[in-house]
């Protein structure tokens, strides 16, 4: 609501009228994502901060 109200200054009207792939476009949300984690360092991660488990 913060994004869509304050700064993407819309009236509430407009805001609640969005489907949510309008509003993430509008957001930014659908441009281009960063590669994905390899497996080895999903693992290096697990190791240095493991959860207990």
């Amino acid at each position: 609501m913060h994004v869509g109200l304050c700064r993407l200054r819309l009236s509430s009207r407009d805001f609640w009228a969005l489907t949510p792939r309008e509003f993430f476009a509008m957001a930014g949300s659908s441009g281009p994502r960063g590669e994905a984690m390899e497996r080895a360092r999903l693992e290096a991660l697990m190791r240095a901060f493991p959860d207990g488990t």
